[in-house]
């Protein structure tokens, strides 16, 4: 059993690293998030220990990225708001995926009135704009780590939604739901034991994309003065604090964005990629 489930793994890993943009993304990811992990432990500065003697300073040898209004080293920061950016991407592409799947079940699965009336809601739901959504859930809640989380996981359920329900109603009537019905097994199990194994694929793509889109959306929100706040160093609230700056001292925004773009770049490869892994009609 070891070893098929072993093969199975690697099997999995070679379709997905056979392209070179799933492997880039794949390196580049892995590169961030153990920069991140890794980096501020190994800096000989502190987060938020303040020079003012370096204040705007430039790139050196003391500083890479250079320093920002306080004399704070830029890199360090940088990598310590990773961690923040990543989380918040994480959790709420996560939060989202799994109420979308668990509503789409649902509706998939008993259809009917049921299925009417989840639908007209998620119709209704997604004609708010999901930034607007955001902004006033953030607004409303404050900020905050869980706060934003919730906020940036509502726009994004009504896609998860539609997309379980679409997959549930290929697969809700197949011999093995039968099957499973006849013998008066729960509902709540077949929709969870048996149903979910065989929608989950797509959702797993489009999870893994949205992590990239719902960093952007973090970013966003600290940019305009919600979500995550300073001094805590999320890039979107780096953003937000070099602005004031941005002709003198470019450096402020210049690195945080770059960042935030790698980090988007190498979820979307890394999305393609398991498309073509995950996907049998995409492998050659």
């Amino acid at each position: 059993m070891n070893a098929k489930k072993n093969s199975t793994i690697s099997d999995f890993l070679r379709r997905l690293l056979k392209g070179w943009g799933a492997r880039l993304g794949f390196a580049l990811l892995v590169f961030i998030i153990l920069a991140c992990l890794i980096g501020p432990i190994l800096m000989p500065y502190g987060v938020n220990d303040i020079d003012l003697l370096n204040m705007f300073a430039s790139s050196s040898k003391e500083h890479w990225f250079g320093c920002d209004a306080m004399g704070r080293d830029l890199l360090t920061r940088l990598l310590y708001g990773g961690r923040y950016s990543l989380a918040l991407g994480l959790v709420a592409a996560l939060l989202s995926a799994v109420l979308g799947m668990l509503t789409g079940l649902a509706a998939g699965y008993f259809g009917g009135r049921t299925e009417s009336f989840l639908m007209r809601f998620m119709d209704v739901w997604s004609a708010l704009p999901a930034m607007l959504l955001c902004i006033l859930i953030s607004a409303f809640m404050g900020d905050g780590f869980m706060p934003t989380v919730i906020a940036l996981a509502v726009g994004g359920i009504p896609g998860s939604v539609r997309m379980t329900r679409g997959q549930a109603l290929s697969e809700r009537y197949k011999e093995y739901i039968s099957a499973a019905e006849s013998i008066n097994c729960p509902k709540i199990t077949i929709m969870l034991k048996h149903l979910l194994p065989n929608v989950i694929q797509p959702m797993i793509i489009i999870m893994t994309t949205s992590i990239g889109s719902t960093i952007t959306m973090a970013a966003a929100l600290s940019y305009i003065g919600l979500g995550i706040q300073p001094p805590t160093p999320e890039w979107g609230a780096m953003l937000s604090e070099g602005r004031n700056y941005i002709r003198a001292y470019p450096h402020l925004i210049t690195y945080p964005g770059i960042f935030i773009a790698i980090t988007v770049l190498a979820l979307n490869l890394l999305g393609d990629g398991l498309r073509d892994a995950l996907d049998p009609k995409l492998r050659e």
